[in-house]
C-alpha cells in the first residue's frame, strides 16, 4: 500500500477544518518577534499546497517541496493572487536539493512526524545547508502522548463522493503510529476501493533538540500556543547558527 497516492484528489476536500490562515499567522507572528527580513520561504512536505499557496498570497517568493507527484499535481493546479508563483519541487526531505539559500523553511501539519528516526539527522543537515546564516526553521509535530492516545482508535471522514476510514494501532516497537485507510470514492453509480497506509513516527521533543542542536542550529525552543496545541500540536523552532 502507497501513501498518498489515492488519497490525493480528495484530500483537500477532506480536511477543510485545517486553520491554514491561522498557522500562517503564528508563522508571520514568530517572524515579526525575530526582527529578520523574511521573503523567500521553504514549504518542505508540502502536500497539496495550501500552506504554500496562503503565504504566496501574503507576498512571500515560495519553494515548495514534497515526495508525493501525486499530491504536487494538486498543489500545482492551484491558483491563488500572489506576486510570484510558487515553485513546486518532487523531493523528499532527506534528498532536499535547492539551487540557494531560503530566509526560512516551514514544514506543517506533522509532515515530520512521517520522516522516520533514521532520517532525521540528513534531513536537518540538508536544512541548516539551505537555509541562510540566522535563518529559521519552523515545523509542528503531534507529540507521542497524543500518537499513543489513538492506538486502537478508528476515524470516518465522509463526503458526497467519497468516504474514508482510518483504523489506527500504535507500534511499540517502533513507536509509531500505523494508519490503516481505505477510500471508496463513487465512480458513477458505483463505487471503487483503495487502499493506503499512513506511519507517523513518534518523535520525542527531546530527540529533536539534540538533533537540531548537533546538525548546527541553536535557540532551539518549543511553542504550544500555536493553532491546534490543544490537541497534541506542538510547534518548534530553531535557529541556524550565524556562524555556521
Amino acid at each position: 500500500m502507497s501513501c498518498y497516492d489515492a488519497l490525493a484528489p480528495w484530500y483537500d476536500s477532506l480536511t477543510g477544518d485545517v486553520p491554514y490562515s491561522a498557522i500562517a499567522d503564528f508563522y508571520e507572528s514568530v517572524f515579526s518577534a525575530d526582527g529578520g527580513e523574511f521573503r523567500l520561504l521553504l514549504d518542505l512536505c508540502c502536500g497539496t499546497g495550501s500552506m504554500t499557496w496562503e503565504l504566496a498570497g501574503r507576498g512571500y517568493e515560495m519553494i515548495a517541496a514534497d515526495r508525493s507527484v501525486d499530491m504536487l499535481m494538486q498543489a500545482q493546479a492551484k491558483q491563488g493572487p500572489c506576486r510570484v508563483p510558487p515553485l513546486f519541487l518532487c523531493q523528499a526531505a532527506e534528498e532536499l536539493d535547492l539551487y540557494g539559500t531560503v530566509d526560512a523553511a516551514v514544514c506543517c501539519l506533522d509532515g515530520f512526524n512521517y520522516i522516520s528516526a533514521e532520517k532525521l539527522a540528513e534531513v536537518f543537515r540538508r536544512l541548516l545547508l539551505f537555509i541562510r546564516p540566522g535563518g529559521l526553521l519552523l515545523f509542528d509535530i503531534r507529540t507521542p502522548d497524543f500518537l499513543r492516545s489513538l492506538d486502537g482508535q478508528i476515524f470516518v471522514d465522509e463526503k458526497e463522493d467519497v468516504l474514508c476510514l482510518w483504523r489506527a494501532d500504535f507500534d511499540e516497537e517502533s513507536s509509531a503510529l500505523i494508519y490503516g485507510m481505505d477510500l471508496f470514492t463513487k465512480r458513477g453509480k458505483l463505487w471503487e476501493r483503495s487502499e493506503e497506509e499512513h506511519i507517523e513516527y513518534a518523535h520525542s521533543p527531546e530527540t529533536l533538540f539534540a538533533l537540531l542542536e548537533h546538525a548546527g542550529f541553536n535557540n532551539v525552543r518549543p511553542r504550544s500556543d500555536g493553532p491546534q496545541g490543544k490537541a497534541g500540536r506542538l510547534y518548534i523552532i530553531a535557529r541556524r547558527n550565524e556562524n555556521g
